[in-house]
Order: C-alpha cells, then structure tokens, then sequence
C-alpha cells in the first residue's frame, strides 16, 4: 500500500490562537500601511482600480486524452487601491496562471470563464495604467541603472512630455526604488560584475512604472532572492503602495515571516481552487479554527504551503491515528471556506465594488511615437554593441589578424596568368571569412532577442522599431569590421589597382556583412539556445558557400538541391562573380605556351573557366546582395511576429505538462532523492531515464 502525506488533526478547541496573526509586525511599522477601524487602509483611493473577479476558471485541452483539464476553478476575489495581495500556493497551484488571466496574459488555446470587472466594469486597461514585472530580469547587461530607466522613459513616455521632464521621472522612480547609490553601475551579466540580484529586480520593476500605473502585477518578485534582499525589495514596492495608493498583486512562493507581513490581502491556492482569501491577519486564525494551527517559531507562509502541499504524498509515511493525507485535507479546507463568513465577506466587497462602479474613465496615455521608438532604440543599441566586445570588437580583432595572415599568404601575387587563381581564392576567402564568422555574435544576438520578447510583451514598442533600429545601429560597426580587415588584404596582396575598383570590392562585403547578420537574428529569433543557434547558423552558412561555385563550378553543380535552389538563392554567388568580375574585367593577362606568349583577356577566363554570367554588370551583383539584405530583414520582422505566436502555444503545452504530477512507488527512494527526479521528469528528453531509475530495485 502506497504511503501518504498527512496532517496531524487538532482539536480546535484546545488550541490557542499564536501571536502569529501579524507576523514580524514590528519589523515593518515604517513601511506597512495602517489599516482604519473598518478595514479600509488609509489614503487617496478616489482614483484607484478595483479589480474583482468571480467564479474564474480556465480550461486547456490536454494533448493526449483531448479533454479539458481545470488550471484555474471557481476562483474569486478582489484586489484594492493602497493594499497588496499575495497570491500564494505550492507549484502548480494555478498562481501564476490567475496573475496572467488578471493582467490579460492568458495563453492561447485556453478557455476562459467568469466575470473580471474593473471598478465594476467589464473593461480592458488603457496604455499606462496596468504594468507587468515578469520574474525573470532581462536587461541589456551593458548599460547603466540610469540609463536602462532613462531609454525606458524614452519609449513609455509621450513625445509631448519634455526630455528633462523624463529625466526628471527617471531619476525619482529610480530614488523610490532606492538605487540612487547605483545609478552609474551598470547591470553586469556573465563576465562582468554589476548589480546584485535584488537590484537587478529593482531596476525591472523601475521601468515598469515610469507611466506611473495604477494597477502592478508582480509574478514572483521575490524570486531567487535571499530573505535580506526580498525584503528590500518588496518594502520599497510597499512604499509605492502607501504613497501612491496603487493596486498591486503578486504572485509569490514562499515568503519569509517579515515579507508576508507586508501583504494585507492573501489568496492561497492549491490545486486550481481557492483554499483560502482575505486578509493575512486573519489567515493563521482561518487554519487554526480548521484544526491546523501554526507552531510556535514557524513562519505562517511555510505552514500553509506546507498544509496544502500534496506533490510528497507518496514519499511520507502514514502516521498514527488523527492523520489524514494532503488531499483529504486540502477538501476540507476548501469546503470551510465556501462555507465560511470570510467568503460571503469577499462576495459582499466585490458586490459593493461592483455596485459602486467606474467613478472616472481612465484617459489612454500615449506613448513615443514610432519614429521616436526608432530614434531611442538605434542609440540604445548602439550603445550596447561599442561596450560588448562579443558583438563585434572580438570579431574585428580575428579578422584583423586573418587579414594580415592572408595579406602575407598571398603577398605580392603579381599580374601573370598564374596569379589569377591566386586572386581569387583571396577574395573567396576573405568573403566567406568574414560572414562566417558572424556566428561570434550569436550570444550577443540571443540576448538582443531576449529583451525584444520581453520588451513588446510589455508593449514598450512595436516589432517594426525594433528591426529598424537593429539594422541601423549595426550597419556602422558591420561597415568597421568589413572596409579595414578587407582593406589590409586587399593591398597587401596587391589586387586591381584603382580607388573605384577598391570601393566596389569594400562595397561587396560590406552587403554580404548585412545579409549574414540578418540572417544570423532570423537563426537568433528561432533557436535561443547558444549551442543549438551556433551550429545551425554555421551549418546554413557551410552549405551556402559549397554551393557558391568556386569549390565547384557552377556548371558541375548536381542540379538538385546544389545548383536548384542553393546556387541561386545563396549570396555567395553573386559575391564571387562579383568579385571576380571586379578583378578581370578589362585586364590582358600574358602566359606562355611551349615557348609562345599568349595574350588572355580578363573576361575570358571570366566565362571560360569561372563560369561566371557575364550577361550583366558587376553592379546588378551589388544589387542584387542589397535586395536580399531587404528580403532577410523584412523576413526577420515576419518570422520574430509568427515565433511569438507559435511560443505562446508552446508555453500552454509547457505548463500543462509542468501540471502534471509523477507517481513513485513507496520506499523506491528517499524524499530528497524523489524531489531531484520530480524536477528532472519535467523534460520530456529524461522520460526514459527516469522510468528506469524509478523501477530499478
């Protein structure tokens, strides 16, 4: 028989109420807000937003059975001006998905039932007036605190507002955040010492309210913070709640006594349903009264998670007699409260919120044009590429070294017949060089990606912008990085004299350079995983230079696949003949036969034994490289809008197999042991893996 996870039952009578009702109480006195006599919390809530939601549930149709399985069921509550509630539960408990479908994240291929009104109204939040704060911070790690906020207020401000009055914005949200002493620290990330990871998501949440927001969803803003750092975090968040008297939820996991002091209202979920909603002060009385009081020196937050947490159930042994398993505890926690005046207490407020309805429209705010969306990105990411030498610098110092490898290689090559193909495979090299090597800035490109994703899901500006500016701020570094290497090689070998033949041959790699750099954010925006995104890019690149026709001349392609499509859609193509015809062209070469010199025209050889079309002009070669920079960047706009679609219906799956609890046999493996495989069988590539360690003796 299967072991279970218990509770001890109390008898209700006999237990005392702790002191636990307002835990550590006294640690926050300057920070949490006092409450009026009849429960409302002091302060200006004429204009706040009351957001209230009944009955709530959402469905997702699972993958394998077709039927639709609860996520979220019967959930209600209200969250008010001047107090934040805490949406609390042990993973999987539905806290994240509640904070989504409140905030109008909600995943597609869901369904979604029951009522959510702001200020009694059933109505969407203009720009402005919600802000999101995800648990992950992404940041450009290169920029400083003060201007990763102050481009931010460049983007969510209006145009109308002045520069020194968003400067002037920045630079208070960054004092209410209390990082005035890291305004010139810049972020950091791997290689480089920045911010700790509670100032890290200080400055998210900075640049989420420079609209100044009256209704702030936090998912987990506690997030892999240690106690110190959750607390500064979530007390300066109190503070912006008390002056402000904004409406915040956050969902979060398991607070330390002093944090969960700082909540008025507490929603704990398990399993999808509402075990129980109201005020945190009441809470450990709600459990005590049910027959399951918090021991002395034991943070409320971890007993009740701890009470409602059945994912162990089959690691724990059954106890003695007055033990039940998690289950049969957590039904009867959600039947009492049902049952329970706390709940027809919630039902009234929310009917009174309702009752009272929308006291004053919320006016939209505008944000910065697209034009000024293009201007602040360009210079942002301009920014960002000088000061990350994995962007281009490390590149540029590879390629100056090759450069001068190949200058001296090839030094000299002369003008006789022999040098031709000497030439030639100097310019083929160094072409299909520098746009292989683009693969270095894979990393940097990733992280470009990743703050783009986060960025427009927040609505700070549009996919357009993005793409323009990116294009922009790269074209003068990827102009840097081709003109001087390409410059060095180009004389040292001594190629076609002329300053016009010169910029032709810059000309060339300068376009193949933007074409492989789209091509490469195309790769970026599709596989976000260095490795993976590092091999896929060269592997595209190698199969494109093979059929570029110089290892094998266009003629000899095998038609299929080499010759049609790759020889044609690749730019290698048009690079070489470009290049070559740029080198021949209108150049007599003299060699000698048996004693003879022979006279050979450059465009011969041209025809003859590169197989280059000469039917039109080294320019149309040009040309026709810049029509696939357009082509490769208006399909990088394209694709990144179809990959966040495709993604959030990946992100459903995702979560609904996350949902999905394994199954142990008893004594198989001790509860540590268990706790690492639970979260190993969370990916599906460790499936097999984990079925034999499971059933190994």
């Amino acid at each position: 028989m299967e072991s279970s996870h218990v509770i001890e039952i109390n008898n209700p009578k006999e237990v005392e109420i702790t002191s636990h009702d307002e835990p550590a109480l006294h640690y926050h006195e300057g920070v949490r807000r006092k409450s009026c006599s009849n429960g409302e919390v002091e302060g200006n809530n004429i204009n706040g937003v009351c957001l209230t939601w009944k009955d709530l549930s959402v469905l997702v149709r699972d993958g394998q059975t077709g039927k639709n399985r609860a996520i979220l069921e019967g959930v209600t509550g209200y969250a008010r001006p001047g107090e934040i509630l805490a949406i609390m539960g042990p993973s999987g408990s539905g806290k994240s998905t509640l904070l989504d479908t409140l905030a109008g994240r909600v995943q597609p291929k869901t369904r979604k039932s029951g009522d959510i009104l702001l200020n009694g109204v059933k109505r969407t939040l203009a720009y402005g007036t919600s802000a999101y704060v995800t648990q992950e911070d992404t940041l450009i790690t290169t920029l400083t605190v003060c201007e990763s906020v102050y481009y931010s207020a460049q983007l969510h401000l209006p145009d109308s507002m002045l520069k020194a009055k968003k400067k002037e914005r920045a630079e208070l949200t960054i004092k209410e955040m209390g990082l005035q002493d890291s305004m010139d620290t810049r972020i950091g990330g791997w290689g480089a010492k920045g911010l700790s990871g509670g100032q890290k998501r200080r400055v998210s949440i900075c640049i989420e309210i420079l609209t100044r927001p009256k209704l702030l969803f936090l998912d987990e803003p506690t997030s892999g913070l240690d106690s110190a750092a959750a607390y500064y975090v979530m007390s300066r968040i109190a503070k912006l709640d008390q002056h402000e008297g904004r409406t915040i939820i956050a969902s979060i996991h398991q607070p330390c006594s002093e944090v969960y002091g700082l909540f008025h209202n507490l929603c704990l979920l398990s399993s999808g349903k509402t075990v129980y909603f109201g005020k945190t002060s009441s809470a450990n009385q709600f459990f005590t009264l049910n027959g399951f009081p918090c021991p002395n020196f034991q943070s409320p937050s971890d007993h009740f998670l701890r009470t409602i947490n059945k994912h162990f159930d089959e690691h724990i042994e059954l106890g003695s007699a007055g033990m039940k398993p998690t289950g049969e505890v957590i039904n009867a926690l959600i039947d009492s409260y049902k049952s329970s005046s706390t709940y027809k207490e919630v039902e009234s407020k929310i009917a009174e919120i309702c009752k009272k309805g929308d006291v004053e429209q919320d006016k939209k705010k505008d944000h910065a044009s697209f034009l000024t969306q293009c201007i602040v990105l360009t210079r942002r990411s301009f920014v960002n590429m000088h000061r990350d030498l994995g962007y281009y610098w490390l590149r540029l110092a590879i390629y100056l070294a090759l450069s001068f490898a190949l200058g001296t290689l090839f030094h000299n090559a002369g003008s006789s017949y022999s040098s031709i193909e000497a030439r030639n495979s100097m310019m083929m090299f160094v072409a299909s060089f520098l746009t292989f090597m683009a693969i270095g800035g894979f990393p940097s490109f990733v992280e470009d990606m990743k703050v783009y994703e986060h960025e427009r899901l927040n609505g700070h500006y549009s996919t357009g912008a993005f793409v323009i500016a990116n294009t922009l701020s790269a074209t003068p570094y990827l102009l840097l990085v081709s003109v001087i290497p390409g410059a060095i090689a180009y004389y040292l070998t001594g190629l076609h004299a002329g300053l016009d033949h010169f910029a032709y041959y810059a000309s060339i790699l300068f376009a193949c350079m933007l074409v492989v750099e789209s091509l490469m954010m195309i790769v970026a925006s599709i596989v976000q995983n260095y490795l993976m995104g590092i091999i896929v890019g060269a592997g595209i690149q190698g199969f494109m230079i093979l059929a570029g026709g110089f290892f094998r001349l266009p003629n000899d392609l095998p038609d299929p696949i080499w010759k049609y499509p790759l020889f044609y859609i690749g730019f290698h193509k048009y690079a070489y003949q470009g290049l070559f015809k740029n080198e021949l062209e209108g150049v007599k070469y003299v060699y000698n036969d048996a004693g003879v010199q022979n006279v050979v025209d450059g465009a011969y050889m041209l025809r003859e034994k590169w197989q280059v079309e000469m039917g039109y002009s080294k320019w149309v070669d040009l040309l026709i490289i810049l029509g696939m920079v357009v082509i490769y960047r208006m399909m990088f706009w394209v694709i990144i809008i179809i990959v966040d679609k495709v993604k959030s219906g990946l992100m459903t799956l995702f979560q609904r197999s996350k949902r999905k609890k394994p199954k142990l046999r008893k004594k198989e493996c001790n509860a540590h042991f268990s706790f690492v495989i639970l979260k190993i069988r969370n990916f599906p590539m460790f499936y097999n893996f984990t079925d034999l360690v499971i059933k190994s003796p």
